[in-house]
């Protein structure tokens, strides 16, 4: 067979061979070009200057790999928290411009009739996404709404809360800061309830879970129970109860409930020392009416005869009312407004119910031509979308259904309550904060 010159090198091959020669000119150039770029890929990798993981699912799967469990007795506490601090997220959110707060009091102010109402500061609100935590994630998010006032109006608490990062951590990150403040000591019982493991959990969480983490960063996070007297004996741990211990947890709303008992008990524990500082909140346009005069709530009642004057003076959840309208008119904390809209230092209120948690923002209160008061909670939901609320509150039109919250609108059987007081602890009542304890307030 006649020899045939290859036309790029000009070498000499078989004719029947020519064409696959020909081709290997190909096969090794494709594979010389292929092996030179992934060298260039990989030098431009190698180059590429480092930045912080901001992929959520990058994060995720580093805080799940965070050695947190009580059975890894290799790592200490120290190492698990700055392991936290490192790799803990920062949660998006849907920004309000000029801020949430800023806008609300724009509409208070703006609204008619004789009112006078009284806010906290700066908060940011967390809603429930679809993807994420819609069914399942209130408490958490309401922890979020907290934790944005606590960095913006405490620079103490700014200073301790998550490692000192400055941020509202995601809700992973939460669970992790949560087990951790469980490993710690901080409420035994709700640990073992939730066999000390609430990473990557869709378990509804409550005013314990709550307190229970921001006392673990030295916060004084206090809870306030509301109920009928009926229902005192089925409290755990009060004096007198029949169930002692014997508390069955169950969820519904992620609420804990006493055996027998309808509603959110989220282990109700009575204070050794009645010396919680009071609140107070305020309902919706159709709420029920007060004749408590406006002047004696002005912080002229002392928190150790406040519980038993709203027993005797208000009816039903009117006493809830009353507690949350003392909370925040609370004239040592009152800083700055006018006579229709006044901003109190008092942190936002965890507000939790049988099936859903909130966050009481403040309080308003509608003086009446009959001398009677209606009174308004102003509420938060992370039910709601907070696109909607700031297009509401915008446009001044059809806010109110979103904030405002009446007597009417209170008829769950049971309510409770988490603040945050002023300070941080010490060492000593660290210790004493790891029992969650409550004062009880019958309605």
């Amino acid at each position: 067979m006649d020899p045939s010159s290859c036309p790029f090198c000009h070498l000499e091959v078989p004719s029947s061979e020519l064409e696959w020669h020909a081709n290997s000119h190909f096969e090794v150039e494709d594979e010389d070009e292929q092996l030179a770029r992934d060298l260039e890929f990989a030098q431009q990798l190698a180059l590429a200057p480092s930045s912080p993981p901001s992929s959520s699912s990058m994060n995720s799967q580093a805080i799940s790999d965070l050695p947190i469990s009580r059975c890894d007795a290799q790592i200490s506490m120290e190492e698990k928290v700055s392991s936290l601090i490192a790799l803990q997220t920062r949660t998006t959110f849907y920004e309000i411009e000029h801020g949430l707060m800023a806008l609300l009091r724009d509409c208070l102010e703006t609204e008619r009739g004789n009112t006078t109402s009284i806010v906290s500061g700066y908060i940011d609100h967390f809603q429930s996404i679809p993807s994420e935590d819609v069914g399942w994630g209130c408490g958490w998010r309401n922890i979020q709404m907290l934790s944005s006032h606590l960095l913006m109006q405490r620079h103490k608490a700014r200073e301790v809360l998550f490692g000192g990062s400055g941020f509202v951590p995601d809700i992973p990150s939460l669970q992790r800061w949560l087990e951790i403040a469980w490993e710690k000591g901080f409420d035994e019982l709700g640990s073992d309830h939730f066999a000390n493991n609430i990473y990557g959990s869709k378990k509804w969480i409550g005013t314990t879970e709550c307190a229970a983490l921001f006392r673990s960063f030295g916060l004084r996070a206090r809870i306030v129970d509301f109920g009928p007297k009926e229902l005192e004996s089925f409290y755990p741990l009060l004096p007198g109860s029949s169930l002692g211990k014997e508390v069955k947890r169950i969820h519904n709303g992620g609420k804990r409930k006493a055996i027998q008992v309808c509603g959110p008990m989220d282990r109700y524990l009575l204070a050794r020392n009645h010396d919680v500082s009071q609140a107070s909140s305020s309902g919706d346009e159709k709420s029920g009416c007060s004749r408590i005069p406006l002047g004696d709530s002005l912080g002229s009642i002392s928190n150790e005869n406040l519980g038993n004057k709203f027993t005797k003076n208000s009816k039903g959840h009117q006493v809830l009312i009353d507690w949350i309208w003392n909370y925040f008119s609370d004239k040592k904390f009152t800083k700055s407004g006018n006579c229709q809209v006044v901003v109190s230092d008092k942190t936002p209120l965890y507000f939790q119910h049988d099936g859903h948690s909130r966050t009481v923002v403040g309080i308003q209160v509608k003086h009446q031509h009959n001398g009677m008061q209606q009174h308004n909670l102003l509420i938060l939901d992370p039910g709601h979308r907070t696109a909607d609320l700031e297009r509401s509150l915008n446009k001044k039109v059809g806010w109110q259904k979103f904030i405002k919250r009446g007597v009417h609108t209170l008829k769950k059987p049971q309510y409770q309550l988490c603040y945050i007081d002023t300070g941080i602890a010490n060492r000593e009542e660290v210790e004493l904060l790891k029992t969650i304890e409550s004062v009880f307030l019958e309605f």
